[in-house]
């Protein structure tokens, strides 16, 4: 133990808590000559927050001193919230008034006290990390003077740049600008390290969503050399399950290219014998290179509409670790026998070596599902093996019902560029071979994590946390609402209890509405180093474990699972006992961060599409109510606002644990109502709606003034050309910066 971690140490046990320097020296006898030593570490560890240090020169730790450590998550209106540092579902994030931020921006990690007085406001005493090195934007001139103004309305409002750290931009240029300084009291410094295009250019401003997350295309140098050096690595069956013979298959989406699981399944007897087989990324990902090390960063590959940020560079992604047809690739494989009730009768892990017989598609294994005679002629050894996959399937299903599986079905948009470079957003649709995949995953990722809680080994566990007592009773409360009955205790809530609420609305035009209140009322998903069990799935035990091409923490435990089949527990123990925690929450900050980058980017596509569509008339249903208006959701999942000036009649009472607004018309969640497309808000990302049904729907009143939409580019890895009818739609204007 080095002195940093003693004096820690000896803090945290309160023999140093309250006391000076010259207290601390005295008490740990260090002598004149060395104190310098000391006071460099005092410095050390109140500037990584782990000491603070008051009015009268004493020193405690944040817990002493009734402080609490987190992250700021600002909002565009100047307040903010802190979210403490390993949160869980009971604890609550603080209030941060705009005043008591005290130059916090959002994403900082900083130290906050609670404010006498008050139930849960605080207030920021120190900065410990900035959380934004770079930041996109719209670069401007002012006056003489340079700035950017960030996308983000959540940070600062412009970030200073001198003329000669703007690399060339010009007024009007989206960029990239790295954060130089924070004076206090004044706008943030930077200077311009990427120009991304002008303001309005389609693929500009879908670049400046994703630079804006701190994402990027290129990998370090280093790491795609490891990666290419360990692609070129022949394969060997030596030391594993040679499954080479078996019928194995791959399920993915039409334009996957990173396949990291299949599938194998028979009968034997009347159980079945299903294997799910894993990408071995880990036999190629050492821990602690610089490779590790990227790949942690990123946490997990993000998806596009028109291109895929991986996680892993190309030659491990879409090569030697995706399971291609016909190739030989390691695995680690889940082979589980399950009864004709669901039950799984045992189950083995073992690092294995397989070859794909056949890359499959949804569409297609959906279509031979259902008959379909070209399928049945293209994949004839396969027909028998759907049949049992497709039982197998509705088998798993039924027992997870019974356990109370909360199977929400919230749609969820796909995105995509066809031939024509036109942006298609379809009708959502959740096919049979989907929720087979999901089924089988399902099963294998409970199978595993149970395995290794049973070794009592490090982990990183997947958790969902039953919902808070006050979510229940205003989802309790909007249900009695719409006349619909359901019984939850609210102090011990079940997944059954909400499960049966989901079969009483199925097929009832309030199904939709239900769905997504209930979602609302739910805790978010988040890896966690304990097992806390999963509430969605009514699982008690769970983990990711099919993904390790795209996320860290399916790696992580790949790692841990191989050294326990080895006989290695003891290492494990000692190699990750110290770090699960800390990566749990890294890994849960990145999908977050991810989530939002996707949803960010989703919504531009969404309103380029919207605005081919101004003047036309849907059937809509009411996915949101607020004190500004009524947001309507259409089929394809394309989300709207109807501004409450454009509501027929005058004042509306907006009712928020209702979910209501109540006036000339009354609007809850789930109703159905035809609307027309009136333009687009390109500040705030979202399409402009009118009741359909009301004369002049609304625009006897000022309709909103859209501005012209960016163009479109072709689908590709990043980057691309513009097809001439693209080029043809680049405008002046643009949507420019977000509204403040």
């Amino acid at each position: 133990m080095n002195v940093k971690e003693k004096i820690l140490q000896l803090f945290e046990s309160g023999k140093l808590a309250f006391k000076t320097e010259k207290q601390i020296f005295d008490a740990l006898k260090i002598k004149q000559g060395e104190r310098k030593q000391g006071r460099a570490v005092l410095d050390i560890l109140e500037r990584e927050g782990a000491l603070l240090k008051d009015g009268r020169g004493a020193y405690s730790t944040p817990a002493q001193a009734g402080a609490v450590t987190g992250t700021i998550s600002a909002n565009e209106r100047g307040f903010a919230f802190l979210v403490p540092d390993g949160k869980t579902g009971d604890m609550k994030d603080l209030f941060l008034p705009k005043h008591s931020l005290h130059g916090a921006l959002d994403g900082d990690r900083v130290l906050a006290v609670k404010i006498r007085g008050t139930e849960d406001e605080a207030e920021v005493i120190k900065i410990i990390e900035r959380g934004r090195t770079c930041v996109a934007g719209t670069f401007e001139r002012a006056g003489g003077a340079c700035y950017v103004i960030p996308d983000s309305a959540k940070f600062a409002p412009r970030i200073f740049v001198p003329a000669s750290l703007a690399a060339g931009a010009k007024d009007g240029d989206k960029v990239v600008c790295m954060i130089t300084a924070y004076p206090r009291g004044k706008a943030p410094n930077g200077k311009v390290t990427e120009i991304l295009g002008r303001a309005g250019d389609f693929f500009a401003e879908e670049l400046s969503i994703i630079r804006n997350y701190g994402l990027y295309e290129q990998f370090p140098d280093e790491a795609v050399r490891e990666a290419e050096h360990a692609a070129r690595d022949k394969i060997c069956p030596e030391g594993r399950r040679d499954l080479r013979g078996e019928l194995t298959i791959t399920i993915d989406g039409d334009d996957t290219r990173d396949i990291d699981d299949a599938i194998s399944l028979i009968r034997e007897g009347e159980n079945f014998l299903l294997g799910v087989h894993i990408a071995d990324v880990g036999r190629y990902v050492k821990r602690g290179t610089a490779l590790d090390k990227e790949a942690y960063r990123r946490g997990t590959s993000v998806y596009f509409p028109d291109r895929v940020l991986p996680m892993l560079p190309k030659a491990l992604s879409n090569g030697i670790c995706s399971l291609n047809e016909g190739e030989e690739r390691y695995a680690l494989s889940c082979i589980m026998k399950i009864s004709p009730e669901g039950e799984r009768l045992n189950c083995e892990i073992c690092e294995s070596i397989i070859k794909s017989r056949h890359r499959t598609t949804y569409k297609e294994i959906t279509a031979l599902c259902e008959g379909d005679e070209k399928m049945r002629e293209k994949y004839p050894d396969l027909i028998g093996m759907c049949a049992d996959m497709n039982e197998l399937c509705q088998i798993l299903s039924a027992r997870r019902d019974r356990l109370g599986n909360i199977d929400l079905s919230v749609k969820e948009a796909h995105i995509y560029i066809d031939e024509r470079g036109e942006i298609v957003i379809p009708d959502y649709e959740r096919t049979i071979s989907e929720k087979m995949i999901e089924q089988f995953m399902i099963c294998a990722n409970e199978a595993v994590a149970e395995e290794m809680q049973k070794r009592d080994v490090p982990f990183m566990f997947r958790v969902h946390e039953p919902p808070l007592a006050e979510r229940v009773e205003n989802f309790l409360s909007f249900l009695s609402d719409i006349g619909i009955g359901g019984k939850i205790d609210a102090d011990d809530p079940q997944p059954s209890q909400f499960r049966a609420i989901l079969k009483g609305v199925a097929g009832k035009p309030c199904e939709d509405a239900v769905n997504k209140v209930m979602l609302r009322t739910m805790q978010k998903a988040r890896y966690f180093e304990r097992n806390l069990g999963h509430f969605g799935i009514a699982s008690e035990c769970y983990c990711h474990f099919t993904s390790p091409i795209r996320r860290y923490p399916d790696l992580f435990i790949h790692r841990i699972i191989k050294g326990v089949l080895r006989g290695e527990e003891k290492k494990m123990r000692a190699k990750y006992a110290a770090v699960a925690a800390e990566e749990a929450a890294h890994c849960s900050l990145c999908e977050r961060n991810a989530d939002s980058a996707e949803r960010d980017v989703d919504s531009l596509y969404k309103i380029v599409y919207m605005s081919d569509r101004i003047g036309e008339e849907y059937d809509a249903t009411v996915s949101g109510v607020t004190a500004f208006g009524v947001f309507a959701e259409l089929d394809n999942t394309i989300e709207g606002l109807i501004r409450i000036e454009k509501l027929p009649g005058g004042s509306y009472e907006y009712i928020e644990d209702k979910f209501t607004l109540k006036g000339e018309r009354t609007f809850r969640l789930g109703d159905r109502i035809r609307i027309r497309v009136d333009g687009c808000d390109w500040g705030n990302m979202r399409t402009e709606f009118s009741l359909a049904d009301v004369p002049d729907g609304g625009h006897s009143r000022e309709p909103y003034e859209r501005r012209e939409k960016p163009g479109r580019r072709d689908r590709g890895q990043g980057g691309g050309k513009r097809t001439g009818k693209t080029a043809d739609r680049m405008h002046k204007n643009g949507r420019g910066r977000r509204k403040k």
